[in-house]
């Protein structure tokens, strides 16, 4: 009896025994698939993190507008490759103070005003580096849900390249008025002493009615070229390019400008090969060697030559010179000739009758077909004005 009773017994806790490893098997294997899941979700965590994290720092690098953040205590927690450019950081300034990091007091004051009022909008700063810059910064203070500080964030927009074109608009807008006026003035006060009684003596009348059309003369030509430098500027001059025959181009000017060449016993020569041809428009390509040679006569000195060359340059286009032997420019000059308006000489240059705008029609004609426009020069030895053009 007691030998079937232990034996039943021993089949039961085997029983017991076996579904308690079954269960301890199944036990272990849910964990191990609970631990693969965290340890998937953690990855898939930490990978969704490494993506955003790189998603806002590509956001913050390719902005063209500079982003300053800063932690609680006013130091600087990041700073965008663009305003690293703009303020000319060249080194690690993250958990830096504002003075030590940027060395702008203007912008210690900014970020002292927006601590005060919680937000500063349209702050200008101006940065002396290598160039000077003009900025625009809006600035606002990082709060929490219950109001409290978690640091600041400055953005900052370059203004500088607007401030130049402003500059340059308000000195355009000075120049031509200034160089309307002075024709119509001279046209009125003529006009007016005719009126006045001068008509009825010949000699008079004619001598002022020739000073009337010169001096219309110089009004259309000026709003000719006012014309034309808008036109090129704007991009709405059609030009036609085509073969041209660089030696033919420079001899139909030579003899254009034979007569005024003439008066000052200058000599224009052609050096120009018979077989050099470029891919220009026609016309504008005259206009270019129109302005550039009769630049050399008015200001070369009389009896000297005006030398006009072309060779091929290391770019594989064709290089056209016109030298003169006046008394050459200024090293201040060299840079700004090819301004509109610019005059080394502004009285010599109303003498002689110019617009002030031809070797910006010269630039702007050049660089259109592709090509550049330089000079150079050295005072008392004369002035060398070059352009290029592409080969035919």
């Amino acid at each position: 009896m007691w030998s079937g009773f232990l034996t039943l017994l021993a089949l039961v806790l085997g029983g017991l025994l076996w579904r308690a490893r079954r269960r301890v098997a199944a036990l272990a294997t849910e964990h191990t698939r609970l631990q693969q899941t965290m340890e998937t979700d953690r990855h898939r965590h930490t990978e969704a993190l490494a993506r955003e994290q790189a998603q806002q720092a590509a956001l913050f690098d390719s902005m063209v507008e500079g982003v300053l953040v800063l932690d609680p205590k006013l130091k600087v927690r990041l700073v965008n490759p663009p305003l690293e450019r703009l303020l000319g950081v060249a080194r690690e300034v993250r958990g830096c103070a504002i003075m030590e990091a940027f060395r702008l007091h203007d912008l210690e004051e900014l970020v002292n005003r927006t601590v005060r009022d919680g937000q500063i909008g349209n702050f200008e700063l101006e940065v002396l580096g290598k160039e000077r810059r003009s900025l625009e910064v809006n600035s606002a203070l990082i709060l929490d849900r219950q109001g409290d500080s978690l640091g600041m964030i400055l953005v900052f927009h370059d203004l500088t390249r607007l401030k130049q074109l402003e500059n340059t608009r308000r000195e355009f807008v000075a120049n031509v008025s200034h160089e309307l006026r002075t024709p119509l003035s001279l046209i009125k006060g003529f006009a007016e002493t005719l009126l006045t009684g001068a008509k009825d003596d010949p000699a008079v009348a004619t001598r002022f009615l020739q000073k009337i059309e010169k001096h219309s003369d110089r009004l259309s030509f000026l709003i000719e070229d006012l014309l034309t430098i808008s036109r090129l500027e704007s991009g709405q001059l059609q030009l036609h390019p085509q073969s041209v025959g660089l030696h033919a181009a420079v001899q139909r000017v030579v003899e254009d400008l034979h007569g005024k060449a003439a008066e000052k016993k200058v000599l224009l020569v052609n050096q120009v090969p018979d077989d050099v041809r470029v891919h220009a428009d026609a016309e504008r390509l005259q206009q270019v060697l129109f302005n550039l040679l009769d630049n050399a006569i008015k200001y070369g000195h009389t009896g000297e030559r005006v030398l006009v060359s072309a060779q091929p340059d290391a770019e594989n286009r064709v290089k056209c010179s016109v030298r003169d032997f006046g008394p050459g420019l200024p090293p201040d000059a060299i840079d700004r000739v090819f301004e509109r308006f610019y005059r080394v000489d502004r009285a010599r240059s109303r003498e002689q009758g110019g617009t002030g705008l031809g070797l910006a029609i010269v630039k702007h004609i050049v660089q259109s077909h592709g090509g550049r426009a330089w000079v150079t020069s050295e005072l008392g030895k004369g002035s060398e004005f070059h352009f290029t053009l592409p080969p035919a």
